[in-house]
């Protein structure tokens, strides 16, 4: 557990007197700071996602690019032949591709947040509750009985109806335990081993185009990004954020105090717990129906933020979802250029990437767990 989540000796009396102990206790710099590191983490997210546009065929430059951004914001017309096949390639190829990595990458990093807190556990992740085992299955099913291609629609709805249907199991055993953190890690363990069974079953009786359909689709990539799938996250991302904003001190008291003391401090916690686990599925669940199975964004990205901006999720929040969307963006840009002109999915490169971060935390940064 991380030492981030101990009781202070002197008990509080509100959630606010809570949130200044556990600020003050961890030595955080104070909110104005705070405040210019997720101002300037925005800044270099977006600029870092603008650059990664200029990857790829096409012998497009950086000018080109930021151009074409500009065109399309003022509703210029391309006047050449050529304006027009840039247009076209950065539009509506690139930066789909980018916007899906940057939202998807931060809804996975906010949804480990909230289970990291809520479960009061900084090993869990977005997949805990068996989310991404079931929405494999549910891909694989579309592959195999529907003839689903990688992006098809079959694809995407047997992904998130299976990842949801597993999330509502869990959550409704666990109401039957007032939601307890280990009833819930418990039984996500527990149906994670079980569709990981039913999709290798599946694997075993495809044939070999399904099978590689299956296996490209658990790579997790954003190749093949649409504009809907970006409208989609980005929609849900303007209501989900802040609604947890507004949460995030109910956050506070369960992560830091436990459930007991956070009742006494009148803290919902069975409701809030409900609600918010909902979200995280939710965000879960959609975005890996487009991306396939991207897994460490959702652990490492909330234990970056936690080192950088503190355990405080007021801020700790939206910092995660900076983090999550700028890793996701870095993995696609280097798994297009590490062995161009293949393209090596971006879930393969946030293991590789995102396994040695996470054993630096654990082995070095002992006190962010």
């Amino acid at each position: 557990m991380s030492a981030g989540l101990d009781v202070r000796p002197e008990e509080p009396t509100s959630v606010a007197e809570l949130e200044a102990q556990v600020d003050s206790g961890a030595g955080r710099r104070q909110d104005r700071a705070r405040l210019l590191l997720l101002v300037g983490g925005l800044a270099v997210t977006v600029v870092v996602t603008v650059l990664t546009l200029r990857i790829g065929a096409g012998g497009i430059s950086t000018g080109d690019t930021v151009s074409t951004l500009w065109a399309k914001l003022t509703g210029t017309l391309p006047r050449t032949p050529e304006e027009l096949r840039i247009q076209t390639t950065v539009w509506e190829l690139r930066v789909p591709r980018a916007g899906l990595a940057l939202l998807g990458g931060a809804a996975l990093a906010v949804a480990g947040t909230l289970f990291q807190g809520l479960l009061r556990n900084p090993l869990v992740s977005p997949f805990t509750l068996g989310i991404a085992p079931a929405a494999a299955f549910g891909a694989s099913m579309a592959i195999l009985f529907a003839g689903g291609g990688t992006s098809s629609a079959a694809l995407v709805g047997g992904a998130l109806v299976s990842g949801i249907l597993c999330a509502v199991v869990v959550v409704g055993l666990a109401a039957t335990k007032q939601m307890q953190p280990t009833t819930l890690i418990l039984l996500g363990i527990a149906l994670t081993q079980l569709f990981t069974a039913l999709t290798a079953g599946l694997q075993y009786i495809a044939n070999e185009e399904a099978l590689a359909a299956i296996v490209r689709w658990t790579w997790g990539t954003v190749n093949g990004a649409v504009w809907y799938q970006v409208v989609t996250l980005a929609v849900m991302l303007v209501i989900a954020l802040p609604f947890v904003q507004l949460r995030s001190s109910a956050v506070n008291a369960i992560a830091f105090a436990g459930d007991d003391a956070a009742r006494s401090l009148g803290v919902p916690v069975s409701r809030v717990r409900l609600e918010l686990i909902f979200v995280a599925v939710l965000l879960t669940a959609v975005t890996i129906s487009f991306t396939g199975i991207i897994g460490f964004v959702g652990l490492v990205g909330p234990h970056i933020a936690r080192l950088l901006i503190g355990a405080n999720h007021r801020y700790l929040l939206p910092f995660s979802a900076l983090v999550g969307g700028l890793l996701l963006v870095l993995a696609d840009a280097v798994g297009r250029v590490v062995l161009a002109p293949a393209l090596v999915p971006a879930g393969i490169v946030d293991a590789l990437i995102g396994a040695p971060v996470f054993l630096y935390l654990i082995l070095v940064r002992k006190k962010a767990f």
